[in-house]
């Protein structure tokens, strides 16, 4: 009874930290870490014996994943007038991915003296933006930079867990290598447009009071067994969450109106709601949990601080990089590339025989805080010059405004 007791008081403390996090502008992820903590001193200090939740933090992880990408997916629109934006978001995405794992796996390997391939495995998780922190982050930005920071988002974290999924599992990378990666990447497309006309044609024909919780199982059910078999599952849940969100740009197909797209409409933005309030909870557990779960020796741990600071350094120099490239302004989105859930899933998804005593649970938390408290910091700055800026234009209108009266 206590333990369910606490768990409410924790999440609705969460919701606050949620609801306030737009006016304080401190992210709720940073405060959740803290509350999880402070619990875990409480409960050492009071010699309160509870169960071990090391086990639950992978599945609350991968379930948070599904969900968040879901959650994402279920945002954003295809049309004409986004392929530019698409164009900017998925290379913007991809190539910092890319470029930042070689980067960093070359410097664990050349200064530490670890094998490449560990190396690689262990760089991957910090090259993911995480999609979790950053798209709440940007509430109060123009709606242009909202879907790019959610295209972008969403998709660094797909690439991120494929790329490393591809590192993981294979030995040598040769052409067999990427051509057998070509099929599955087809093997799960195809499965992907079928399961998804089955789940929107379940979607739209169920009767039944509840009809979205069996969507959702069968949603982890169908991603679970196609990483069972190391397709990119990810792959399936943004095919999903894209397909029925824009179902009604294919109206023009006859074919369509078999799944009755207007009506398809309303019962995905009920399920986008539900879809929200889930993805809360369990992200809001997670977090929880992994600060409870954490040493004060991890946070504070001075060994790490240095790459730490490093590998911040790597991510905000390629994000500048990019942006330029893409001819994106650099403020506000620059400060916008927070590390978070994907990047502690990845490291707990790491083969103990790739693990690098390098890359620790002190090294992540403290790249994961550095990012999201850089993130806070370009955040207060762009609302605090954004506030100057309106009171230098509500002062010249204010002067051009006497100037008309002492002319009449």
């Amino acid at each position: 009874m206590t333990i369910i007791i606490t768990f409410c008081v924790l999440l609705l403390v969460a919701y606050l930290f949620d609801l306030t996090s737009s006016k304080t502008k401190i992210p709720s992820v940073i405060l959740l870490l803290l509350l999880g903590w402070v619990v875990r001193q409480v409960t050492d200090l009071l010699f309160i014996d509870l169960p071990d939740f090391s086990m639950v933090l992978p599945i609350l992880g991968t379930i948070g994943l599904i969900l968040i990408v879901l959650e994402g997916s279920l945002e954003l629109e295809l049309n004409e007038s986004k392929i530019s934006l698409i164009k900017k978001s998925s290379l913007g995405a991809f190539l910092p991915v890319v470029t930042m794992a070689i980067i960093l796996a070359y410097l664990f390997h050349y200064y530490g003296g670890y094998d490449f391939k560990a190396s690689l495995c262990s760089a991957i998780p910090f090259c993911v933006i995480s999609s979790s922190i950053a798209i709440p982050s940007v509430r109060n930005l123009s709606s242009e930079k909202r879907e790019f920071v959610t295209y972008e988002s969403s998709l660094s974290d797909i690439f991120g867990v494929i790329f490393f999924n591809f590192v993981l599992y294979n030995t040598d990378f040769g052409a067999a290598t990427f051509g057998f990666f070509l099929l599955q990447m087809l093997i799960i497309i195809v499965v992907s447009f079928l399961a998804t006309l089955l789940l929107s044609f379940l979607l739209n024909k169920i009767d039944h009071h509840i009809k979205f919780v069996p969507i959702i199982l069968l949603i982890i059910l169908i991603y679970e067994i196609s990483k069972m078999y190391h397709l990119p599952a990810l792959l399936f849940i943004l095919i999903f969450g894209l397909s029925i969100n824009n179902f009604d740009e294919l109206k023009r197909f006859k074919w369509s109106e078999r799944f009755r797209p207007d009506s398809l409409t309303k019962e995905v933005e009920k399920f986008k709601e539900l879809n929200i309030e889930a993805a809360f909870v369990v992200r809001s557990l997670f977090f929880l949990l992994f600060g409870y779960l954490l040493e004060t020796s991890e946070i504070l741990n001075p060994d790490t601080v240095i790459w730490a600071l490093v590998i911040v350094l790597i991510i905000y120099s390629l994000r500048a990089i990019q942006l330029y490239l893409s001819k994106i302004p650099l403020m506000p989105l620059l400060f916008v590339a927070p590390r978070g859930l994907i990047t502690i899933l990845l490291f707990l998804s790491l083969d103990p025989i790739l693990k690098i005593p390098l890359v620790n649970k002190s090294l992540i938390i403290q790249v994961i805080v550095l990012s999201t408290v850089f993130m806070m910091l370009g955040s207060l700055l762009t609302t605090k010059k954004q506030e100057l800026q309106k009171e230098k234009e509500e002062k010249k209108a204010k002067e051009a405004n006497e100037i008309e009266v002492s002319k009449l």
